[in-house]
This record gives C-alpha cells, structure tokens and sequence, in this order.
C-alpha cells in the first residue's frame, strides 16, 4: 500500500521525495563539505514516508527542511519535514563515491507533516526546528543557494513530476543526532505568519528490519 501525507484535509498519495543536498552554505561548512558546482539531487522512495519519528541509532541524525507538494508541475503546497540520515554510513559512501540510498532512503527517513496550499509569494517562505523547546535550526528562502523555482527547473530536465510529489528543499546549520523522548517541532512560516506546524516524540521503531 502507498504511503500519503495530508494535503487539504485528504490523504494523496506521493511517488517520490526528490531531495535537494547542500543547498545552506553554513550547513556545508558544518559538515566540511565542499560547495557543490550544480545542485545536488537524491530521491527517497514512497516507503520513506512517515508521520512518526522514529530513532534508529547513535549516528542518526535529523535534517529539518521546508518541503514542497507538486501538482501539475507547479509548487502547489508546502510543510515541514525531516531528513533522517546515517551520518556515519553516509561518510563512508561518500569516502568511496558511491550512491547514498543506504544512508538516506531507508524506511521512515522522511517524516512529513501535513501540508498547506501555498498562497503566499515563495520568497516570503522562512522554518524553525524546536528540540525540547530550543530553537536548533532557523532559514530563510534568502539562505537557499538554489530558490524554489530553480530546483523545480531543474529536477524536470532529467525527471518527471507526478502530481503529488514532494520535493524537500535542504537544510540549513545545526543538525544532531536525537534521542528516544526527544520533543521535536518543525515550523513554516510566510514572513511572520505560521502556515504549518507540527510535533513529534522520538519513539522506538519496530525492529522487523536491518538499517
């Protein structure tokens, strides 16, 4: 069975999660990353889609992101999600060049909150990250290196976009690893008016699976 999120009171079903990597120069800096030449695309399948955060491991971190619902090839929506990432697989298939899906795409790894129509101008569009109620990651549209508009431009050269669809737009400075009982709130924000927010408690996953 496909996995959905909420977007106007129903429930749609999303094909994919098209994710856009490095996109927060503070955030490169973080991690000592080198700033890309284009923009840095990978995709998290419909399995990853959650409404739970889960914790996995020690070396799991979150990745707070303003998140973008396509419909007819347009930006159509927007909320809150988490990027949920083994940091240390991660490392370790970037030392060898190799594809991420390991440290990215497992289940659960992209825990979305509902999502609203965008009526507002993009360029307004800011997101804070609450943990137990301490502000650990705030941006702005103006911190993106790549804008909403340009990363929808791009992915549809080399990929089609199904209604639906969800982009997640990057993540700025500050992400950690978590804990089991941690309190997480993602906010979205047009200028000074919150469009969506949501809440989480890190619970433990069933382990049916090997991550």
């Amino acid at each position: 069975m496909m996995k959905t999120v909420q977007y106007e009171e129903q429930n749609v079903e999303v094909s994919k999660i098209v994710c856009i990597g490095r996109n927060y120069v503070e955030h490169i800096e973080e991690l000592g990353n080198e700033i890309p030449s284009s923009m840095v695309v990978f995709n998290k399948p419909n399995s990853s889609i959650s409404d739970t955060l889960y914790y996995f491991s020690e070396h799991c971190r979150f990745e707070g992101e303003i998140c973008f619902l396509i419909r007819n090839n347009k930006i159509t929506g927007v909320g809150f999600g988490l990027d949920l990432t083994y940091a240390d697989i991660q490392d370790t298939l970037k030392k060898k060049g190799l594809p991420w899906e390991r440290a990215k795409a497992f289940d659960n790894s992209a825990v979305l909150s509902t999502f609203v129509p965008l009526h507002d101008d993009v360029s307004t569009l800011g997101m804070k990250l609450y943990i137990n109620d301490t502000l650990v990651q705030f941006a702005t549209y103006d911190l993106m290196m790549y804008k909403p508009d340009t990363m929808l431009l791009e992915i549809q050269r080399f990929m089609t976009l199904e209604d639906n669809d969800i982009i997640m737009s990057g993540t700025p400075k500050g992400v950690a690893t978590y804990r089991v009982g941690d309190r997480f709130k993602g906010q979205v924000f047009s200028g000074e008016k919150l469009l969506v927010e949501n809440e989480w408690v890190v619970q433990v996953p069933n382990r049916d699976k090997v991550y």
